[in-house]
């Protein structure tokens, strides 16, 4: 990871560890919270609270911590430099009124997928997603298209490091499973999860491409009760489809 080469900075990794602790499931955290989320003594998880806190990226009442506002500049730089997000929101915003359903874009960061904008239809109430949310790839549909579109050698990475977690009895659970998934999203072009991530709900992505790379997932996010599996090929996926397309042209264009 860099060590060897002496410009490795520990203190760094440390401190970026004590702001991933804090989560949308544990946005408040103790002293004690930290130093067992962060493998760190007490006493220097406190260091490193009270200096993030100093600097305004963290506040306290006095004993429990979370995030404050400015922690928001860490990735909001990212996002104001990324154009996707820009490019796509108009699409998006125009499908998801179309279809009367939920639309996002997605990137692939690592093991994750991460959501870079999102149009939330009023009831989409089971899942709280917003822009910054990750999930691992392999449960979702947009993380099935993205790995199906890495290189080889770097997709056979990817599935060899998954850590396989069931959220549902739906869950793909190994291995084979998964990898027949991917390389079906591959072949055909977009990639459909029901009841995989959260039970009553379907996901169905498809690639978003520059310069002839795929760098994002559109998806739409239903409800299973809505519209049987058979029927979004005829439905939903010609539309969003559709919505990638004039987004990967936007794209090419800029």
């Amino acid at each position: 990871m860099g060590a060897e080469d002496g410009y490795y900075v520990k203190s760094t990794e440390k401190t970026l560890a004590v702001l991933s602790s804090f989560t949308p499931e544990h946005p408040r955290l103790s002293v004690s919270a930290v130093a067992a989320a962060t493998d760190l003594s007490r006493a220097a998880a406190r260091r490193f609270l009270l200096t993030l806190r100093d600097l305004g990226y963290l506040r306290s009442d006095g004993t429990v911590f979370e995030l404050a506002p400015r922690s928001l500049d860490i990735g909001s730089a990212f996002l104001a430099t990324l154009t996707l997000p820009s490019v796509a929101e108009p699409h998006l915003k125009a499908l998801a009124a179309d279809l009367g359903e939920t639309t996002s874009l997605c990137v692939l960061d690592g093991m994750h997928v991460v959501y870079v904008a999102r149009f939330t239809a009023p009831r989409l109430v089971h899942v709280s997603v917003n822009v910054g949310t990750r999930f691992p790839a392999w449960a979702t549909s947009m993380g099935r298209v993205l790995i199906a579109a890495l290189e080889p050698d770097e997709r056979e990475a990817h599935l060899a490091a998954v850590e396989f977690q069931p959220f549902t009895p739906h869950s793909v659970s190994g291995p084979a499973e998964l990898r027949a998934e991917v390389e079906l999203a591959g072949r055909r072009g977009w990639s459909r999860v029901t009841d995989e991530l959260e039970g009553g709900l379907r996901g169905v992505a498809v690639p978003v491409s520059r310069a002839g790379k795929v760098v994002a997932a559109a998806n739409v996010s239903l409800q299973t009760h809505r519209d049987p599996d058979e029927s979004l090929e005829e439905t939903v996926i010609p539309q969003l489809r559709s919505a990638a397309e004039r987004i990967t042209a936007d794209l090419n264009f800029r």
